[in-house]
């Protein structure tokens, strides 16, 4: 007799790269020690998180090396949403400074293909990046939400992700919601950027960008 199995296949899924250690501790120093003494914006949720302005990478010497740094897993992650490997440029990069009992509302970057988070300091294992399904959509009305229930990868309506170290950086699509939950640890400082590729075509017809 043939045993039978079902299979479960991922449909259309969201890919989203952990890089581990893009870059080094030098870097990291330089960094903090260029964040401690530059000029924040404070935010408009909360005084307890602060943004440096935004910098364009090609104009600043030591963002552009961070993003030297960046963008081999940059064009690893365009080629999986697109399937060509394209020419992609970080085009801002800032940093956010988060404090104890801070957060950072729920969000996405518009005007971008992928978004990165690079970790600059260790953070409180509950003060993870929070990932979220789109609002609204094509998800059923109904919910089945209660302390029996087993979320996973088709039934959750969001995601935490794991502690990262310092140096490590996340890639998602621009367009995922994102949110920083309230800091019951230290400090949380980290680096946000957005990249666009050169252009995309769709047989022939080519929008390029700037």
């Amino acid at each position: 007799m043939v045993e039978k199995r079902n299979r479960v296949m991922g449909l259309f899924p969201t890919p989203l790269m952990h890089a581990q250690t893009v870059i080094g501790g030098a870097l990291q120093q330089e960094l903090l020690a260029r964040i401690e003494a530059e000029h924040r914006e404070r935010n408009t949720h909360t005084g307890l998180l602060s943004h440096t302005a935004m910098v364009s990478a090609s104009e600043d010497a030591l963002f552009a090396r961070v993003a030297a740094e960046a963008r081999p897993a940059v064009l690893e992650f365009g080629e999986l949403l697109f399937g060509e490997r394209l020419d992609w440029a970080i085009k801002e990069i800032w940093v956010n400074v988060l404090e104890t009992g801070g957060h950072q509302a729920l969000h996405n970057h518009a005007n971008s293909f992928i978004s990165g988070v690079i970790y600059l300091t260790e953070h409180h294992p509950r003060t993870g990046t929070v990932f979220h399904k789109q609002l609204g959509g094509s998800d059923y009305s109904f919910v089945n939400q209660n302390r029996g229930v087993k979320n996973g990868p088709f039934n959750a309506s969001k995601w935490q992700s794991p502690p990262m170290k310092p140096g490590d950086m996340v890639l998602f699509p621009s367009y995922l919601l994102h949110e920083v939950p309230k800091n019951e640890g230290g400090r949380r400082i980290t680096m946000a950027f957005n990249a666009l590729p050169d252009r995309l075509d769709s047989w022939g017809y080519t929008v390029r960008f700037g």
